[in-house]
C-alpha cells in the first residue's frame, strides 16, 4: 500500500485537515491506515487525544534512540484507527542530526524494516518547514498530497513546492507522483474560481478534480476531538472528502 506525505511548505491550508479526515474515512470504509504526526506542533496528535508525556514515545524516540516504530503505534479509540504521535521535541531533530542522506532515508528504512505498510495505506502529516524531518517524509512517501488554500499566497506557494520536489527528484532518482487539492473553496467569491483555474491551467491533471469547500463543520470538528464524520456527517465538509476519497482510490492514489 502506498505511503502518502500530505504536505505544504505554506501553513494553514488545511494540511491536518485532510490527513485527519482522509485517514477517518478510510477506516470506516474497512480499511487499517497508520498515520504517523511529523509536525512538531502536534495538532492532529492533539485532535486524536494520543498525546504523550515522555518524548521517547512519540515519533522521537525514533530518532532520538532507534525506538521502534511499530512500538510508538497508538490506537485511536475515539477515531478508529492508528497514529504514532508526535510530541514538541521533534523540532530538536533538525539540529541534532544534520542532513546526510542517511538522516533523510531514516524513516523509509524503519517503515520497510517493520513491514508497516505491507497491507495498509500511511498518511503522514508533514511539518510546513522544510527541514529534517519534513524530507524524511518526502523521501519515505510514494506520493505527495498538497492541500492548496484558496487565495493567491497558496498560490505562489504551490509553485514553490513543485520547485522543491523537482529539486529533490534529482536525488530521489525518480519523478514523486503528486496531487494538489485545493481547500477552503467558496464558490461565491470569483477570486476561489480564479485560482482554480491557475493550478489547473498550470498542473492540469495533477490538480484534484474534487474541491474542500469553506465548510464550518470541518473548522470546528477538531475542537470535539472528532473528524467531520463524526461530528457532522451530513454536512458539506464530509460529502467533500467522500469525494476526494473516491477520486483518490480511481486513480489508485493510495495502493
Amino acid at each position: 500500500m502506498a505511503k502518502i506525505a500530505v504536505f505544504n511548505q505554506k501553513g494553514g491550508v488545511g494540511k491536518t485537515t485532510t490527513t485527519l479526515n482522509v485517514a477517518a474515512l478510510l477506516a470506516r470504509r474497512g480499511g487499517d491506515p497508520l498515520v504517523l504526526d511529523l509536525d512538531p506542533q502536534g495538532h492532529l496528535t492533539g485532535i486524536c487525544g494520543a498525546a504523550v508525556a515522555a518524548p521517547e514515545r512519540s515519533l522521537y524516540g525514533f530518532y532520538s534512540s532507534g525506538a521502534s516504530l511499530g512500538g510508538l503505534i497508538k490506537f485511536v479509540d475515539n477515531l478508529g484507527w492508528k497514529i504514532i504521535p508526535s510530541h514538541l521535541d521533534l523540532s530538536k531533530v533538525d539540529t541534532q542530526f544534520g542532513r546526510g542522506h542517511n538522516v533523510l532515508n531514516r524513516l523509509n528504512s524503519g517503515i520497510i524494516r517493520e513491514n508497516l505498510n505491507t497491507d495498509r495505506p500511511i498518511l503522514m502529516d508533514i511539518c510546513p518547514m522544510l527541514g529534517v524531518l519534513s524530507l524524511n517524509g518526502i523521501f519515505a512517501a510514494d506520493r505527495v498530497l498538497i492541500p492548496i488554500s484558496a487565495d493567491y499566497l497558496a498560490v505562489r506557494g504551490a509553485a514553490q513546492m513543485e520547485r522543491t520536489l523537482r529539486a529533490l527528484e534529482h536525488v530521489l532518482k525518480k519523478r514523486v507522483e503528486r496531487r494538489y487539492l485545493l481547500t477552503r473553496f467558496d464558490g461565491r467569491r470569483k477570486m476561489s474560481w480564479d485560482i482554480d483555474q491557475q493550478l489547473r491551467a498550470r498542473y492540469g491533471a495533477e490538480v484534484c478534480e474534487t474541491r474542500i469547500a469553506e465548510n464550518v463543520s470541518l473548522a470546528e470538528s477538531p475542537s470535539f476531538n472528532r473528524d467531520v464524520f463524526g461530528h457532522a456527517p451530513a454536512s458539506r465538509g464530509a460529502q467533500d472528502y467522500s469525494a476526494l476519497l473516491d477520486e483518490l482510490e480511481r486513480g489508485r492514489f493510495l495502493q
